[in-house]
């Protein structure tokens, strides 16, 4: 039992389906949300939230976590570029210590910045460090083990046999999936068509549909990478991963950047999800994903920082301005306003990770996943008079205060409670500078 938590006197941003927002209280009991609006229970640890925005905790649905270590380290590249010279033999220099060092960076910077939940890709190899890291810290997270069956220039590390990926992705699955009262979770983590043979890919399809779990993958990020799925297959991205049985409401395809008319009907008539990563688009210089194209055609469109390694922060505030913005300077600025961009952020993170019943919005009985945020620092300052507004073009990650995560403390006052912010540092740079000499990398 967690006990309870009263978060008093702030503006609660619910993303109800009114988008409603209530001026004061919320009570946090047994993990659970138990009353919003004027509560007293003297009993409770107190949260002072008086000039601040209450907003349920941002879910990004496409990150990294063993990526953090490679901030800096695989810059001004382009996808296939950033992959082959340096991603992937970082990737293969791993260890089980380098790994949970770049879970514990990844995971203290996204509560830092208000993240409460996130849908992960992982590498090849020890990705059970992640699964550890993720209970320690009270974060919560759908992990998966990246699986790679076939591929030109991939360190030997990093080549999989087909039935090994599986069985070793199956063994996660068994051992992970539902854990800490189901705030832990496994996916099925094919990493994209290019890396995955047709028979890797239909397998996963076949298994996550008879198991119950997501298939998190790369899809149409960049136009090399469509055009070597195309000149394999003879189909579009799209199309091929859906005659795989890669399509539907359990699937998160990250980037969709390069997608035709047909792919988003295809995308939407399927439910199938799309991530959209704008920092990771333009720092890569894939391009510029079709948002409101897919937002008008029924997609379910959701939002990510990516990696360290292609965005160098995991900023969710970021991802919300960027993605906004990318889309006004195209369309006109009526376009993706401020409360459907908070919405990508939260709730709609949370239908596609198939959790929207338990978080991404501040509703009675939800999980107590909650970010309480600063919105009186000077970059926000005079009071905000659209508060969707203040938290997508104005915030910052500095501004969040107090961080839940299942009814837990697991930030307050700007201080880290289960991690140790000094350690973590130190441990990612040393981890850091003995994986980059493993690599071969200056």
């Amino acid at each position: 039992m967690n006990g309870s938590i009263l978060i008093k006197g702030g503006s609660i941003v619910t993303m109800d389906e009114q988008n409603s927002i209530v001026r004061g209280d919320l009570l946090i009991r047994d993990g659970r949300i138990e009353s919003i609006g004027t509560v007293k229970d003297t009993d409770a640890t107190i949260i002072e939230a008086r000039g601040c925005a209450v907003l349920p905790g941002f879910v990004q649905t496409h990150l990294h976590l063993c990526q953090t270590l490679f901030r800096g380290a695989a810059d001004d590249l382009s996808l296939i570029d950033w992959l082959k010279k340096r991603v992937w033999p970082m990737e293969a220099a791993h260890t089980p210590a380098s790994i949970a060092a770049s879970a514990r960076l990844g995971i203290a910077e996204l509560i830092k910045g208000g993240t409460t939940c996130a849908l992960t890709m992982e590498t090849v190899s020890h990705t059970e460090e992640v699964f550890r890291v993720v209970e320690e810290t009270g974060f919560r997270a759908t992990v998966g083990k990246c699986m790679m069956d076939k591929g030109e220039e991939v360190p030997p590390e990093l080549q999989e046999e087909t039935e090994a990926s599986i069985v070793a992705s199956i063994a996660l699955l068994d051992k992970w999936h539902g854990r800490a009262d189901g705030r832990i979770r496994y996916c099925f983590a094919p990493r994209f068509a290019v890396s995955c043979t047709a028979t890797l890919l239909s397998t996963v399809g076949q298994l996550a549909r008879q198991r119950g779990v997501m298939i998190h993958t790369h899809a149409s990020e960049n136009k090399t990478e469509c055009a070597m799925v195309e000149q394999e297959t003879g189909m579009r991205n799209i199309a091929y991963l859906e005659s795989v049985g890669i399509s539907g409401r359990h699937v998160a395809l990250a980037h969709c950047v390069h997608v035709d008319s047909d792919e988003l009907r295809h995308l939407s008539s399927s439910g199938t999800n799309v991530v959209h990563c704008p920092s990771s688009n333009l720092k890569l210089g894939s391009g510029i994903a079709p948002v409101k194209e897919m937002l008008e055609a029924g997609v379910s469109v959701s939002l990510g920082a990516d990696g360290a390694a292609c965005n160098n922060r995991l900023d969710m505030f970021t991802e919300m301005r960027t993605a906004a913005l990318l889309q006004k300077a195209q369309h006109g600025p009526e376009v993706l306003p401020a409360v459907q961009t908070l919405r990508l952020a939260t709730i709609e993170g949370a239908k596609a990770m198939r959790l929207n019943e338990e978080i991404g919005s501040i509703e009675l009985g939800k999980r107590a996943d909650i970010v309480v945020l600063n919105i009186s620092a000077l970059h926000s300052t005079p009071g905000p008079a659209d508060l969707e507004s203040a938290i997508v073009y104005s915030a910052q990650p500095d501004d969040v205060q107090t961080v839940v995560i299942d009814g837990r403390l697991v930030l307050h006052d700007r201080q880290l409670l289960t991690l140790n912010e000094g350690q973590v540092r130190s441990d990612a740079n040393e981890q850091a500078v003995e994986l980059f000499k493993r690599a071969g990398i200056s």
